[in-house]
């Protein structure tokens, strides 16, 4: 009788290039890893360099620590349409615009690559929240949409019911209302001062509410999102967010000693 091999599932993730999102990223890849999934982890090329340089001052891969432990983790470099030299830091507008309108273009090119080349095939995609690609691209290639959140599922709720903040005149106006926040779902009455910052702004126009917005039509078309909070902590806002679409707490996501990861993450 023949036996059936099973390949293993395969997540594409991509992480956004930001020290913040970086690293809840690297524990969700070792963690899915150790559950059985081959992970194939995105850098840019300029995460990549800060990175290795970091951790020892030559190129090498972050990850073979992990496949050391048996880990199928794998990793592959996108540009994101600026030169590895150029510093982000204080150039932050154009490296934000950069995110937005080149590298969508590199990640649809690989991909395009990995789909045709990957062993085990791409059977997933979990990218972060904020870009503004994923479910665009996921749709094009026939593959699951998997919206990672690393902020709590309050402030995901939030940026995703800006049409309610903006119907109520809370942002977005000329004249951002001062009234208490009592119609979005699974949020007990909220200050509008009480708002992340880029909420309490009258001007919208700047590059990064154009992400905002974008991302948040692209989290929409998420199959499912993964929040790095805790259920115990939130349970009401997640309960309201799990009637709009599959959403999971799954945090903390950083395990316990993860200041001595062998994985390398610091920037």
């Amino acid at each position: 009788m023949a036996v059936c091999h099973r390949k293993p599932p395969h997540a594409l993730l991509v992480p956004y290039p930001l020290q913040g999102h970086i690293i809840p990223a690297v524990h969700l890849a070792t963690k899915l890893a150790s559950r059985g999934f081959t992970i194939t982890f995105v850098y840019t090329e300029a995460i990549h360099h800060q990175t290795s340089r970091a951790a020892s001052g030559v190129d090498r891969d972050i990850f073979a620590a992990a496949r050391a432990w048996g880990l199928d983790v794998r990793c592959e470099l996108v540009n994101d349409g600026l030169p590895v030299a150029f510093d982000r830091s204080l150039n932050h507008d154009r490296f934000m615009g950069s995110l937005l309108h080149v590298l969508p273009a590199h990640v649809e090119e690989l991909i395009r690559k990995l789909s045709l080349h990957a062993d085990p095939p791409i059977t997933c995609l979990i990218a972060d929240t904020f870009f503004v690609w994923p479910s665009t691209l996921a749709e094009k290639f026939g593959l699951p949409y998997v919206s990672f959140w690393t902020e709590p599922a309050l402030v995901f709720t939030l940026y995703y019911h800006l049409d309610l903040l903006v119907k109520h005149g809370h942002f977005a106006s000329n004249d951002n209302s001062k009234d208490t926040i009592k119609y979005v779902p699974g949020v007990a009455a909220i200050e509008p001062a009480d708002l992340m910052s880029y909420l309490q702004e009258r001007d919208v126009s700047s590059v990064e509410h154009q992400i905002i917005f974008r991302a948040f039509e692209e989290a929409k078309g998420a199959d499912l999102v993964l929040c790095n909070t805790v259920q115990e902590l939130e349970p009401e806002t997640i309960s309201a967010l799990q009637l709009e679409k599959p959403f999971y707490a799954i945090g903390p996501i950083f395990p316990a000693g993860f200041t001595k990861s062998p994985v390398a993450t610091s920037l």
